[in-house]
């Protein structure tokens, strides 16, 4: 069957309710909404803010929705076009490269206010993405300004994008400011992630405590925090001038793949790349996929990878009872809308063999309520050499013990392929929501690296019970590293575990801007001895490896020091100071 391109399709398609927007495809699913320029404003602002009020609050429902712009303008300088991104939103445009979609307004993220008041926070702004896009930053001439809610006094000549993890913006030119914390109510926000994109205007990092910029166009970036990383980018503060850590080029990587009106896009691999890039690359037309839902049985789903195809995951809640399984090479899994695999006796929800050149992006997975051993892993040990210049690439790749659910697993993600890229990964035990406890939701490890030549770009994993992250492969590289360790440890006994561990036999390694902090809340002082752990030897180094104390308040104990017994230590007595090794050893 010849693939249809999405104008196409949608002409066959019914149309959603009042306020009327083009609908998805049928096997797109009905919480895929494509917009398009025809359209009028007055509709297309409707759709955005109903999906907005549904979803800004709902950290841990289980709406799901992906919102797509065709190519051609929204908003002008008179009438911007100015909404809200919440939970489990991916907005997006339809074009090849960003330039094919410009929206005149903003896409903002503010910080959530207590119902009752308090204090607005956004450091649980997770799980939504911007990309594919132009946006020229416009408010209205008169801005609006509700009395109450997210949104009052905040309405200026910037974009607000306050984000914590689990929040990526990829492939968008930003014409115009970008404050990456809503300022007016003076919250904290905790970490993001942008990855080929162009900020053409200031961006404020304000109160961001630690970022992640990869191969992006940076016109002018304020006042880092504690861990600012920058690979590959252009106009990046350099090292020196603060908490900068500032690598001139990026050695390999490959932007994810991602839907367009003709077909799916996968940009083409870089080497020792430098800045943006757009539309090298590849179309693969939609009749390649299998497009699946909740409904669709992960036998189906088998047989088709099985058969060759590929596979797009749309909008919504896919209880697995045996893994995805991922048998070919240069396999796609593409999710819409951030898809959520959930296991349900105790198995994966993916698993991949040893081939070459598979790409996975835009995934949440949870723990089920059976223990997993492990809840995604890629490669299964066989020893069989893979294409360095065919890379595997986990990117938005998302992952949950608890929180939403209950679940326990005991470690989130292995990694046995060699040459594999994670690019934006976050390993999260919940600290907060549902079944959450020590002994409620287990997890001893977030991230397990046993391939060899893997690269991490942007690795986030926090709370889990022993050594957060273990890596077993050679010629491996961490680039940017956000962790916190399990506030609620019950008791010294037993405990003391470092967050980042390179295994004593591994011989080369290069780690970068990687940071670990300590908030242990249960009122008794528990210490780590380090938060990392290496071998001694040449082929081992770090760079700008830190640690902070949180909360002089509410939290106890510390790290005693940074990697190896080298380092002061972080406690109350320097509570929210990095304490920073510059090179190791």
């Amino acid at each position: 069957m010849r693939a249809l391109p999405l104008l196409a399709l949608l002409a066959a398609a019914a149309f959603l309710g009042t306020p009327r927007a083009s609908a998805a495809p049928p096997s797109l699913g009905p919480n895929v909404v494509v917009l398009n320029p025809s359209m009028p404003q007055s509709a297309i602002q409707a759709t955005l803010d109903g999906i907005a009020t549904q979803q800004v609050r709902n950290e841990f429902g289980t709406q799901r929705n992906a919102v797509f712009f065709e190519p051609g303008t929204y908003g002008s300088a008179a009438s911007p076009l100015t909404f809200q991104l919440g939970y489990y939103t991916q907005v997006a445009g339809l074009g090849t490269t960003p330039s094919a979609v410009t929206i005149n307004g903003t896409v903002s993220v503010y910080n959530q206010c207590p119902t009752g008041g308090g204090a607005c926070e956004g450091l649980t702004n997770f799980w939504r993405s911007l990309s594919n896009l132009t946006l020229n930053v416009t408010l209205p001439i008169t801005p609006p300004n509700p009395p109450t809610g997210e949104d009052a006094g905040c309405n200026n000549s910037n974009d607000l994008f306050a984000v914590s993890q689990a929040a990526p913006v990829r492939n968008v030119i930003v014409n115009g400011n970008v404050f990456l914390q809503d300022y007016c109510n003076q919250g904290f926000v905790s970490g993001g992630f942008f990855a080929n994109d162009e900020l053409n205007g200031f961006t404020c990092n304000c109160g961001q405590q630690q970022f992640f910029t990869r191969n992006s166009v940076v016109a002018n970036w304020s006042n880092g925090v504690w861990n600012q990383v920058f690979m590959g980018d252009v106009g990046a503060p350099a090292e020196g001038t603060g908490p900068y850590t500032t690598l001139a080029s990026t050695p390999v990587s490959q932007e994810p793949p991602y839907l367009t009106d003709s077909g799916v896009f996968l940009p083409a691999v870089r080497h020792d790349s430098v800045g943006p890039t757009y539309g090298n690359g590849t179309t693969i037309p939609y009749d390649r996929f299998l497009v699946a839902n909740p409904a669709t049985s992960v036998a189906s789903i088998n047989a088709a990878l099985a058969r060759g195809q590929s596979l797009i995951l749309t909008p919504g809640v896919y209880h697995l009872a045996q893994p995805i399984r991922v048998v070919r090479p240069d396999t796609i899994v593409l999710g819409l809308g951030l898809p959520t695999l959930v296991p349900t006796n105790g198995n994966a929800a993916l698993q991949t063999i040893a081939v070459d050149g598979v790409k996975v992006t835009g995934l949440i997975v949870d723990a089920g309520p059976v223990d997993s051993p492990v809840l995604a892993q890629i490669g299964n040990g066989d020893s069989r050499p893979t294409d360095a210049n065919d890379p595997t690439v986990l990117a938005d790749v998302f992952f949950r013990i608890g929180g939403a659910t209950p679940g326990r697993a005991g470690t989130a993600l292995v990694v046995n392929a060699d040459n594999t890229i994670l690019d934006d990964i976050w390993a999260w035990r919940a600290d907060h929501g549902n079944g959450v406890g020590w002994t409620r939701n287990t997890a001893d490890t977030g991230v397990v690296v046993n391939g060899d030549a893997v690269s991490a770009y942007g690795l986030f994993v926090e709370h889990f019970q022993k050594s957060e992250v273990i890596w077993n492969g050679q010629n491996g590289t961490d680039v940017f590293f956000q962790n916190e360790m399990p506030y609620d440890v019950p008791a010294q006994a037993g405990w003391d575990y470092p967050a980042f561990l390179v295994a004593p036999g591994v011989t080369s390694f290069h780690g970068y801007g990687m940071g670990s902090y300590s908030f242990f809340n249960q009122g008794i002082d528990i210490f780590a001895t380090q938060a990392f752990t290496s071998p001694t030897t040449p082929g081992v180094r770090f760079h700008n490896v830190l640690t902070v104390f949180l909360d002089v308040t509410h939290g106890k104990g510390g790290i005693l020091s940074v990697i190896d017994g080298v380092g002061g230590s972080s406690t109350a007595a320097n509570p929210d100071v990095p304490v920073v090794v510059a090179n190791y050893p």
